[in-house]
């Protein structure tokens, strides 16, 4: 994958999370907060708790840090994987926003 290749996927990703951030506050009781900084974006949630989503240019990696642990995922042609087996980036993301704000959260691509 090319430099431009994994930015064009990896800011589809961010754009994503932000429009499901948008979308979960629309539509339920939550109240995500979504802050962007260049290629990190950070979810607050009521209980201060946060989840962080990096990207890794050099990689060609996006990183996430949440209460869970820190998550290293790569590009298939697809979808986003961890590096280390544990899942799909949305998936993954979905399982613990839920966890951390205490309420059943759905994240998409």
């Amino acid at each position: 994958m090319t430099d431009l290749e994994f930015m064009d996927h990896a800011e589809q990703l961010l754009l994503a999370v932000e429009h499901s951030c948008d979308r979960i506050n629309d539509t339920s009781d939550a109240d995500v907060d979504s802050q962007r900084s260049g290629g990190m974006v950070t979810l607050t949630f009521p209980n201060r708790s946060q989840i962080v989503i990096n990207l890794q240019k050099p990689l060609h990696e996006v990183w996430m840090a949440a209460r869970s642990g820190g998550y290293h995922y790569r590009f298939d042609g697809s979808h986003w994987q961890d590096t280390k087996g544990a899942g799909e980036f949305f998936a993954c993301l979905t399982r613990d926003a839920s966890q951390q704000s205490g309420m059943p959260l759905q994240f998409a691509a």
